[in-house]
């Protein structure tokens, strides 16, 4: 079944143009048909899931080889391992991320929205089998970092729920971000430009956290930012439920951020995506 074949499963759909209002069931159908073409384009292109991949590996030998030394002394990478990799959790959703906001960027170039304009579909439903599809991405990624933190020592001072709440969690606000790329791919001209603007937003907000470091050793100011970083709310809530500790705070904290950004994103990108098709 090719990808061309699951796009135009979506047109023959029982919904006509002339219906109005589609109905949850219709909705749901059209959600699958188009997340089944888009998994069909990653097999088409497998180079595609080379980040999803290879960016756990890398970031897990650079950082904990490279800084973990300089950050918990020489001969103790050991515990830095138990440090960083809850925070590479919440770094790798928001990289993962970042892929959704160029795939609708691509698509508009490639002419596949003039298609869907055709179709008598729900617009939402486009954007959310993207979502769904990235999602699927992001939880291969987080499964290979931590099976790369085990490899090198990773202990859960927890349980396995714990640890599937950690995981729960930073893909909740990983889907929320996808949010805010998908109305940069919908607003930016080309890929790149995505991809330079996303930059941009994302190297102060992993590097400004407490993902890599504890947030004492920072400056004052950077340390105050810290605290209102999104990314190490997620970070010290994973870092919480893999290692034990104080939890409740930085949980509802990234709830809050992943509804709240879904909340003020997700409608202005649908909105953006209805005025484009």
């Amino acid at each position: 079944m090719s990808a061309a074949t699951a796009t135009a499963s979506v047109a023959t759909a029982p919904a006509a143009a002339g219906e109005g209002r589609i109905g949850l069931r219709a909705n749901l159908r059209h959600i699958g048909a188009l997340a089944r073409r888009n998994m069909l384009q990653i097999k088409q292109d497998p180079e595609s899931m080379f980040d999803a991949l290879l960016m756990p590996v890398i970031f897990t030998l650079l950082f904990v080889y490279v800084f973990g030394g300089a950050v918990s002394g020489k001969g103790h990478q050991q515990e830095y391992v138990n440090y960083v990799i809850p925070g590479l959790m919440a770094m790798m959703g928001m990289n993962i991320s970042m892929a959704v906001g160029t795939g609708i960027n691509d698509d508009f170039k490639k002419g596949v929205m003039d298609r869907f304009r055709t179709m008598p579909i729900a617009r939402s439903s486009v954007l959310i089998a993207k979502i769904v599809v990235e999602v699927g991405r992001m939880l291969i990624a987080t499964a290979i970092l931590l099976g790369m933190g085990f490899a090198l020592g990773l202990t859960i001072h927890t349980d396995v729920l714990h640890l599937a709440a950690a995981v729960g969690l930073s893909t909740v606000f990983g889907a929320s971000l996808m949010w805010i790329f998908i109305l940069l791919g919908l607003t930016m001209r080309t890929a790149q430009a995505v991809q330079g603007v996303a930059m941009l937003v994302l190297m102060p907000l992993q590097f400004g956290s407490s993902i890599f470091a504890k947030p004492t050793t920072m400056p004052g100011w950077l340390e105050n930012f810290t605290k209102v970083n999104p990314l190490s709310n997620l970070a010290d809530a994973a870092r919480a439920l893999v290692n034990g500790g104080a939890v409740a705070h930085s949980v509802w904290m990234t709830l809050a951020w992943s509804f709240g950004i879904t909340l003020v994103t997700a409608p202005l990108a649908v909105a953006r995506f209805r005025k484009k098709t």
